[in-house]
């Protein structure tokens, strides 16, 4: 397994406890967010920060994808 991967895999599971849920729904979350793909793709920054920034981050990310999902579909239902 790469690096990257292996970083995800722990990204996720402290992500996991610092949310207190279960490792299946820290897996969808970031999967279904795009979150998997962002620490993969930003591994080089964020593997040499610290632990409680790499988390802070990642939950900003995933806050802000959260966020624009909603807005988009607050705006489909405008148009309808």
């Amino acid at each position: 397994m790469s690096e990257p991967g292996k970083f995800l895999i722990y990204c996720i599971e402290m992500y996991r406890r610092m949310k207190n849920i279960s490792g299946r729904a820290a897996y969808e979350l970031f999967q279904s967010t795009g979150a998997d793909e962002y620490v993969r793709n930003c591994y080089g920054a964020l593997h040499t920060t610290g632990e409680q920034y790499m988390l802070e981050d990642i939950d900003g990310y995933i806050q802000d994808q959260c966020r624009r999902k909603r807005e988009k579909s607050n705006d489909r239902l405008k148009e309808i």
